[in-house]
């Protein structure tokens, strides 16, 4: 009923959409005799605004077409090099250039918003490192006669993708897949796979929402699973390829961080008005591409949203060692070679301080030095990925450690076998 609803409201826009226009060339004509005064500024600006806000979002381009390495520019090219039913693995291949730099796997979310929401940190990581990233797809697309979708899948996609691109590959996991992704490293170093990560980044992910509960963490708690199955799992209607798939809606997951943060939102629509006022363009360019980006959802399949709720909010399988994935249990205690980095962001009300970094507790099997952490101070949850702060101390801090880690990590072929050197324990 409420994907219903929400496709009508979004049909019925799209005529008040051309009112707009039709209003904003009347306030154009000659004829206005307040064509030059503020007050004309001020309500076209907010014609723009409210045009921008309204449309209709689509999944973005990743528009990533250059970059600067080493004082020169590099042509980038996005490419599709392996495919899943619900992800695709884009690699974003440096054209013309014979780098050897070291192996990056970004694990984006699977959440309401696509992975073109971590544009800004595979631009920052870019310059010194091979990157790939999961871009997931957006279900309401995919047919009910297709696989279905939970964290194992998750987990299993990861463990191809790691075998795809091979040893000495190094993850970048950001927010929600935090658990995913040490759930792979444990795994696989459980198999003594030489495909595991030779390191692992943790970025605010919520590996014990024990630590420090936030209000999200509380909600997820304070409802059991059959509330969040019958008020938020909703039905795909027509004419979407994946009509009839039940799934938790990208739109009601929007309205939700939207109301968390209503205040932050109304002073960025604010200052984007304010912004088209003065002319500068520069400024309202950029918030209208913030919210082109905030604005375009995806859906989660059921399966996949109520298993997380489950084990990652509600049961924290993970760090209570009672997580199993197949018929595998997850036992981070043999994680022993991987490098970890954990960043938080001290003022995150997503994920806050001490979430993220409960994963040193669980891998007491991993040497000190092969640990680091980093607590940056000012910086709430979109901060931690992206941003000013992101390219000018964060994703220095990843590049170095990925080095460091890579140095310490040789892949050597021995006679009969191959083993990782390094410190071993």
């Amino acid at each position: 009923m409420l994907y219903l609803l929400q496709n009508t409201i979004a049909s019925s826009i799209r005529p008040m959409r051309q009112s707009l226009r039709i209003v904003r060339a009347t306030l154009n004509s000659a004829a206005n005799p307040f064509i030059n005064t503020e007050l004309h500024k001020s309500n076209l600006a907010w014609l723009d605004v409210i045009e921008q806000l309204s449309g209709a979002h689509l999944k973005p381009e990743w528009g990533i077409h250059e970059i600067e390495v080493n004082g020169g520019a590099v042509e980038i090219e996005d490419e599709i090099v392996l495919k899943r039913t619900y992800c695709q693995l884009v690699h974003f291949k440096k054209v013309a250039t014979k780098l050897h730099q070291p192996k990056l796997l970004i694990v984006a979310p699977y959440s309401g918003h696509f992975a073109t929401l971590l544009r800004g940190t595979v631009e920052a990581m870019l310059p010194e490192h091979d990157v790939y990233i999961t871009d997931w797809l957006d279900c309401k697309n995919i047919p009910t006669n297709q696989d279905r979708f939970n964290l194992n899948d998750f987990i299993d996609y990861l463990i191809d993708f790691l075998h795809f691109l091979g040893p000495k590959t190094h993850v970048l996991a950001v927010c929600q897949p935090t658990v995913a992704a040490l759930a792979t490293t444990a795994i696989m170093s459980d198999w003594g796979d030489r495909c595991q990560p030779c390191s692992l980044t943790l970025i605010a992910g919520p590996i014990d929402t024990r630590v420090n509960p936030t209000k999200v963490n509380e909600f997820a708690k304070s409802h059991d699973l059959e509330w969040f199955e019958k008020n938020l799992i909703q039905p795909v209607p027509p004419p979407f390829l994946g009509m009839g798939r039940r799934v938790y809606p990208g739109f009601l997951q929007l309205n939700s961080f939207m109301a968390m943060n209503s205040d932050r939102h109304a002073i960025s629509i604010d200052a984007m008005h304010e912004a088209l006022v003065r002319g500068n363009e520069e400024e309202a360019h950029r918030r209208k591409a913030f919210y082109d980006e905030y604005l375009s959802v995806m859906d989660l399949t059921e399966e996949f949203y109520l298993q997380t709720i489950k084990e990652v909010f509600q049961e924290h399988s993970l760090s209570q060692g009672k997580m199993m994935s197949r018929w595998h249990q997850v036992d981070t205690k043999h994680i022993r070679k991987s490098y970890l980095m954990v960043i938080e962001g001290e003022e995150d009300d997503i994920c806050s301080v001490g979430q993220t970094r409960a994963a040193f507790d669980i891998t007491p099997n991993l040497p000190e030095k092969h640990k680091r952490y980093e607590l940056i101070q000012g910086v709430g949850h979109y901060g931690t990925f992206n941003g000013a702060v992101f390219r000018r101390t964060i994703a220095p801090m990843i590049t170095q450690f990925i080095q460091d880690a890579d140095q310490h990590h040789e892949v050597t072929v021995l006679p009969s076998q191959v083993t990782t050197t390094g410190d071993q324990s």
